[in-house]
Order: C-alpha cells, then structure tokens, then sequence
C-alpha cells in the first residue's frame, strides 16, 4: 500500500515518567517506515476513568500519516506498548502506556480486533480535547459531528492542559 492515509491516535499513561514514556512512544513511531508523525497535541493531566484508585494520567493525542493498513497500525501500536513495559493486567487499570487508534481516515470498521472509529471516543473528554487542538474540523464518520462539535457534549472539567 502506497497511499498515505490519515490517521488519529490516543496517548496516556499513568505509571513511570509519563511524558518521557509517550515522548519517546511517538519518536519510535515517527522512525518506524510507513509511519509519519504529522502533528502532535499538547498535554493534558486527566482524572482516571473507571473507578480503580490510581494516579492521574498524562494524555495527548497525535496525527499520523501512514502507508499500512489500519491493522497493521494497530499491531504497531500494540508492539510500541509492549515495548514500554504495557502489561494487562485488569481493565480500566493504571498503565505505562496506553495507544488507541481513534480515527483512520473516515473508515467505519467492525472487525473483533479492530473497531474503527473507536467505540468510545466520543464518551472521553481526555481523548476529545486533545484531538480538538490539532483536528477540529475532523469529521467523525459516524456520528456526522466535526471533532469540535463532540467535544462540546462531553464534560471536560477534569481536563488540564499542562
């Protein structure tokens, strides 16, 4: 595949030197071939979801240009988790790194690894604040809604810009 493609991802972490975790998350896929890291947003400290008592989190979201396909993105994804020590262990549990793919073009995918647009992006003030810095106008597929406009229905009270 030689067509590039643009895609959005999540970034967080609890655990460890967050920001140096993820800085150097995103250094190892911009060296990684068939991926360009396009533009990256600011950092947010957030509130944990889910209920487990845990430290804050470091979240950031970033555009990726990319020639591989949205699965091989995902593998990728996973690999560069592993390599920073992601273990998992319990859901919604504290975590040296976590990557989502959130958007990948404006493909609508339902396939048991991969779900695309994310299924719960919309829900997340942590992730939606910072997508809205750098794609406001990116027009989530299924909804129909430009990433601004998601970003109005959620509470994002809990959302510091660092």
């Amino acid at each position: 595949m030689s067509e590039t493609k643009q895609c959005a991802i999540a970034l967080g972490s609890n655990l460890g030197d967050s920001q140096d975790i993820l800085t150097a998350a995103l250094q190892v896929l911009a060296a990684t071939p068939g991926i360009a890291v396009q533009k990256v947003s600011s950092w947010y400290r957030t509130k944990p979801v889910g209920g487990i008592p845990q430290p804050d989190y470091l979240n950031s979201c970033a555009l990726l240009q990319v020639q591989i396909l949205p699965q091989q993105l995902l593998k990728t994804l996973l690999a560069v988790e592993a390599k920073f020590g992601r273990v998992r262990k319990e859901r919604w549990g504290a975590r040296s790194i976590d990557l989502d793919l959130l958007l990948y073009e404006d493909l609508i995918l339902d396939i048991p690894q991969l779900q695309l647009p994310h299924p719960h992006m919309n829900e997340r003030a942590f992730v939606l604040v910072p997508l809205a810095e750098i794609a406001p106008n990116w027009i989530e597929p299924v909804s129909g809604l430009a990433i601004a406009q998601l970003v109005q229905a959620v509470n994002c009270s809990g959302v510091i810009k660092i």
